[in-house]
């Protein structure tokens, strides 16, 4: 099979994380006989650098072209705290997601065994804890017109919208999901307060009777980020607004011990994006010393999702519990034996050539 993926390293540790993931792509298309095709594309505060723009036309005609995106990072200090910034990095995010149709995130939460001490919850707590958030991605608060200040800049505004249409095609979505999984969905709202949670749960109730065999519960954001915590076995597969569903993932990211571990997948109206759930971490930048497995697994859902080849999938994710299990891992889970960036990478690309799948 031959697939064309377009690469976005983006910002901060953005191309050495990429590149541990290309090292990866490559060993499992050797052994299966696929022939990936790379693109490079500029996005971010690198692409403000040299273009102005932080999603040029040039790497949205790359992605449009492509079959998947691998991405890194978005993130820059230099934009941070420059309340005059005219274009930030982060605008190029939001503009691929428009662009694209990028209209839910899809971001699983899975233990280690290997890892479980390193959770701040107790071991009783996440122990098999594994369950998926599926996260509207187009809609809402931060794509809400109006959005502004008062010209004396004492008032600012912001705007949540959505239309029926969005909230179908995302909930249809996480029934897929749950059909495939342990048929248990949780839609999370406020609708309590929010006229746009009224509209999302009357949708969600219009279309649950074409899914009789999943059982539909529907939970307040404030419950459920405390069940998150409190609870996280009970949940199977979570869909849930844009500002939502950001915030409670970012919560069910620690579960695991790491935020380094946790890959995330943008499906998308034309290509979609593979992305680790971290950030551009300046501070590591260029020091080899981050955490490629988020952006590893991130590409074993691009086999999965884009490509449709599981068992290219099982193999990656295969390696990266093997290389926990022989404690090749970063600082950020060992920082007494800890491998660099490339060793990990080195590391899971010869396992995969080594083995027997």
């Amino acid at each position: 099979m031959n697939f064309k993926i377009a690469v976005l390293s983006g910002d901060g540790i953005g191309p050495e994380i990429v590149d541990q993931a290309i090292k990866v792509i490559d060993s499992v298309c050797r052994k299966k006989g696929h022939r990936p095709e790379y693109r490079k594309g500029l996005v971010g505060a690198v692409a403000i650098d040299h273009t102005g723009d932080p999603y040029p036309e040039e790497t949205h005609r790359i992605c449009m072209e492509s079959d998947a995106v691998l991405f890194g990072a978005i993130g820059d200090p230099r934009f941070d705290n420059d309340p005059k910034a005219k274009v930030r990095p982060e605008k190029g995010l939001l503009e691929m997601r428009k662009k694209l149709g990028l209209y839910a995130n899809i971001r699983p939460v899975k233990t280690f065994p290997d890892l479980l001490h390193k959770s701040p919850l107790r071991k009783d707590l996440v122990e098999g804890a594994d369950f998926v958030t599926i996260r509207e991605l187009t809609g809402g608060i931060y794509f809400g017109k109006p959005q502004g200040r008062s010209e004396d800049g004492s008032i600012a505004y912001d705007t949540c919208v959505y239309h029926r249409y969005e909230i179908e095609r995302i909930c249809r979505l996480a029934f897929d999901f749950a059909m495939k999984r342990r048929n248990k969905l949780t839609m999370v709202d406020k609708a309590n307060v929010l006229a746009t949670s009224r509209l999302w749960r009357e949708t969600m109730q219009e279309i649950a009777p074409d899914y009789p065999g999943v059982d539909v519960e529907y939970m307040f954001v404030d419950n459920a980020a405390m069940q998150i915590i409190q609870w996280p076995k009970r949940f199977d597969v979570l869909v849930t607004e844009n500002m939502f569903g950001d915030i409670l993932t970012d919560e069910a990211s620690v579960i695991t011990g790491s935020l380094g571990l946790l890959p995330s997948a943008s499906i998308g109206l034309h290509t979609s994006v593979f992305e680790p759930i971290h950030g551009s971490y300046p501070q590591a930048a260029g020091k080899n010393i981050a955490n490629p497995l988020a952006t590893v697994l991130s590409a074993a859902l691009m086999f999965e999702y884009a490509f449709e080849l599981e068992p290219e999938a099982g193999i990656i994710r295969r390696a990266v519990e093997a290389s926990m299990n022989a404690g090749v891992v970063t600082r950020d889970i060992d920082s007494l034996k800890a491998a660099s960036t490339s060793e990990t990478g080195d590391w899971l690309g010869e396992w995969i050539d080594n083995s027997n799948m």
